[in-house]
C-alpha cells in the first residue's frame, strides 16, 4: 500500500494540533535540535525550506537569511506562521508540493529539507526539484532519516517498516536518503550520520558535471 500525496497531507492536516508535542520528545531523545543548529548555520543567502512543517528549523537560520518555506499541509504552515511571529521571523510561506516546484531555475542559494523525504511519495522527483531551483554554485542542506548502518537495527527498520508506514503518515523509515540525493543529480559534499546511524547530515550541490552538459 502506497499513500497519495494528498492522503498523506491530510494525516498532516489531522495530526498538526498535536504534531510539536510528540515529536519534541522523540528529537530531544535523538539530539537533533543540535544537529539542526550545526547544519543551518551554514544557510546563506535566499533559503527554500520544503515540507517545512511547524517551522522547526527557523530558530536556527542565520537572521540573514530570506527564507521561503513550502508544505503541502496548510494546517501545519498555520502553526510555521506563528512560530515565525513569535521568533520575529518573515518567512514567505507557501502551500506547495515538493515534487512540483513553481519557481524558476536557480532561484535559491540555499534549499533545506530536514525529516521530510521519508514522507515525499517520491523523494527522488522532489530532489530533482531542488537541483533545478538551486543555483550552480549554491548548496542543499539535508538532515533526514534513513536505515542504519547498525545492523541489528537495520533489520528491524527492515522487519516493521510496513507497519511504520501505515501508522505514521506514510513515513520510510528504512530508505536511503544519500541515493536519493545521487539518483537526483546532486553532487554529495558530505555525509555523516548520528544517532545509531539512523540520522543522516548530508551537504550537497547541483552536480557540476551536469550542469557543463546541458549549457
Amino acid at each position: 500500500m502506497e499513500f497519495t500525496q494528498d492522503e498523506i497531507r491530510q494525516g498532516y492536516d489531522k495530526a498538526a494540533p498535536w504534531y510539536d508535542l510528540q515529536i519534541s520528545i522523540v528529537e530531544g531523545l535523538m539530539g537533533i535540535a543540535r544537529l539542526r543548529r550545526k547544519l543551518l548555520r551554514k544557510a546563506t543567502g535566499k533559503v527554500l525550506e520544503i515540507a517545512v512543517g511547524t517551522g522547526r528549523n527557523f530558530p536556527y537560520y542565520p537572521r540573514s537569511c530570506a527564507i521561503t518555506a513550502i508544505d503541502p499541509s496548510q494546517q501545519m504552515l498555520e502553526l510555521a506562521h506563528r512560530r515565525a511571529e513569535t521568533l520575529k521571523m518573515h518567512p514567505q510561506l507557501q502551500t506547495m508540493d515538493a515534487q512540483a516546484l513553481v519557481f524558476p531555475d536557480h532561484s535559491f542559494d540555499t534549499v533545506v529539507s530536514s525529516l521530510s523525504l521519508c514522507t515525499i511519495p517520491d523523494p527522488v522527483c522532489a530532489l530533482r526539484e531542488v537541483a533545478r531551483v538551486c543555483r550552480p554554485d549554491g548548496k542543499a542542506l539535508l538532515l533526514e532519516h534513513g536505515r542504519s548502518n547498525t545492523q541489528w537495527l537495520a533489520r528491524l527498520q527492515d522487519r516493521f517498516s510496513d507497519a511504520w508506514y501505515r501508522q505514521h503518515c506514510g513515513c520510510r523509515w528504512n530508505h536511503e536518503p544519500v541515493q536519493f540525493v545521487e539518483d537526483a543529480g546532486l553532487e554529495v559534499l558530505s555525509h555523516r550520520r548520528s544517532f545509531f546511524g539512523i540520522l543522516h547530515i548530508i551537504e550537497a550541490r547541483p552536480d557540476q558535471r551536469l550542469s557543463q552538459v546541458t549549457k
